[in-house]
């Protein structure tokens, strides 16, 4: 006789009933009911696939969860082909059991199967496969409709008419229907060693059912890898996916300029790092103006880009103005650092429209020791409504251009953080920081370099007794000022190990100091 899902379930309750008898409490509980229905599933992969069709959509994610961790490639195959959740939200369940190959093709093999077929069954609601292992985390401990569906199945007068649905529904399986496209939505890291057998796999699907099978990705990360196996790679991701794009890689600009083409398809895109590009040596100065008007005449398709973070961009100095004209949307970040930039840079950035709703802004790593003041106080002026974080690390700014941007940054209401760590600034210049910024309320945390009076000799070693001394006094100060709750802390390199410290106002974060 072959056994049908009711008559299994049918058999579970009773084993159930029988098992609760024997096992007594505090020693052993008894094993839950969707595990045991699970269990019994699966020591027959052949029958747990027949039973599919009338499977409530309680069991589903249980019994594939059982089948994917216990390597089960017929039953994961033929669960994706009957999956009725519009997500199937894979990747956070290959973060809790690390997938064997052959089980990760399975599932892929499932949805390739199905779109095979011009005719798709009623029951698949599958439109997402999501292969993030940071999503939906809580889908497969806690699933929402667990609890009440088992509650139902329980219940005769309501387990009845949802069974009959059920099987209504199933002779009706194979009426034909519209084909959607299916999304798998993953996010990309293309490094060195890079696609791997998984994703291989997966990138010959997406290209053999181009259309029907679309690869989305919402982060993409493009580290070390050769530009020919990035293009071949893009060329099947839907580009308009991309919400975050990280370009961290040692490219020359013209390689960046070939990568430029899939920038300007990212029209979604939210979110830009470009890290570490250089130009060539002695290249001509055509060539250059060539690669940057590439990738800038890509800016203009980014409607909806709202943090753009330039770091050690080589190419950038008097050449701000061009990258900048070409945004034609607010920003919300801005960083530029560790790059060389004129004061006409600066003056320009202080008059781009898209800088005047910035909520952060850093420019560390960016020398201003002789750059005029004025437009870094225009720039900052420009944003005190909505600024709320400013990085102004190791900019070498002086005592007087300091000075200079005290009124500006007092009327920076919504700042909370200010980090001017680096900076050769004195005691003088930090209080009257304080004495400035009294009235900003949200302001809650600052890093501010060891003042010059703290250092013992022109080498630049930190006098520790001078700076608990000096920190000291400026506690003393936000105590006067009514301001005991905001954190000052003294950040600058460990004369030891020349990592940055923090001061407040022992020295913390810097494994010299910690006791042996």
């Amino acid at each position: 006789m072959v056994l049908t899902w009711p008559m299994l379930f049918e058999q579970i309750c009773l084993q159930y009933s029988l098992w609760s008898r024997f096992f007594r409490v505090g020693i052993r509980a008894p094993p839950k009911l969707l595990e045991l229905a699970v269990q019994s599933l699966l020591r027959d992969e052949a029958l747990a696939i027949a039973a599919l069709e009338e499977l409530p959509a309680e069991l589903f994610p249980p019994l594939f969860s059982a089948a994917f961790a216990g390597m089960h490639s017929q039953a994961v195959k033929a669960m994706v082909q009957a999956w009725p959740f519009p997500c199937l939200p894979l990747g956070a369940l290959m973060k809790e059991h690390k997938p064997h190959l052959e089980t990760f093709q399975a599932a892929v093999d499932g949805l390739d199967v199905l779109l095979a077929q011009e005719v798709r069954p009623r029951r698949w609601k599958l439109q997402v496969l999501d292969l993030r292992q940071n999503a939906h985390q809580d889908f497969w401990t806690v699933w929402s409709g667990t609890r009440a569906g088992v509650c139902s199945l329980l219940e005769p007068e309501v387990a009845g008419p949802v069974r009959k649905r059920r099987r209504v529904e199933g002779a009706r399986a194979w009426l034909k229907q519209t084909s959607a496209p299916v999304e798998v939505l993953m996010d990309l890291c293309l490094k060195e060693g890079t696609p791997d057998a998984s994703l291989s796999y997966l990138l010959k699907k997406v290209k053999r059912r181009r259309g029907a099978l679309r690869l989305c990705c919402q982060k993409l990360r493009v580290f070390s890898m050769p530009m020919h196996d990035v293009r071949r790679i893009l060329t099947l991701v839907q580009l308009d996916s991309v919400q975050d794009l990280e370009v961290n890689c040692t490219w020359k600009l013209a390689t960046l300029g070939r990568f430029a083409p899939h920038l300007g398809q990212m029209v979604n895109l939210r979110r830009l790092l470009l890290s570490h590009i250089h130009m060539t040596p002695h290249a001509a100065l055509g060539v250059e103006e060539c690669c940057v008007s590439q990738l800038t005449s890509q800016f203009p398709s980014l409607q909806h880009l709202q943090e753009l973070y330039l770091d050690s961009i080589s190419f950038l100095e008097d050449r701000l103005d061009q990258v900048l004209r070409c945004l034609k949307s607010p920003l919300e970040t801005l960083s530029i650092t560790n790059c060389l930039m004129s004061e006409a840079d600066l003056m320009h950035l202080s008059q781009c429209p898209s800088v005047s709703q910035l909520k952060d802004l850093s420019l560390s790593g960016v020398n201003l020791t002789s750059i005029s003041s004025k437009p870094l106080w225009v720039l900052i002026e420009k944003a005190s409504a909505t600024l709320q974080d400013l990085d102004l690390d190791e900019c070498g700014i002086m005592d007087s251009q300091f000075s200079a941007l005290l009124p500006a940054l007092s009327h920076c209401s919504q700042l909370t953080t200010f980090s001017f760590c680096g900076n050769p600034i004195s005691m003088a210049v930090l209080e009257s920081l304080l004495r400035h910024t009294v009235g900003l309320s949200k302001l809650s945390h600052v890093l501010y370099p060891a003042p010059l009076e703290s250092y013992e000799d022109v080498h630049g070693t930190v006098h520790l007794g001078r700076l608990a001394h000096l920190h000291a006094r400026l506690k003393q100060v936000l105590q006067e000022l009514g301001l005991p709750s905001m954190v000052w802390f003294s950040g600058d390199p460990c004369p030891h190990c020349g990592d940055r410290t923090f001061y407040n106002p022992e020295p913390i974060l810097c494994p010299c100091y910690m006791a042996a």
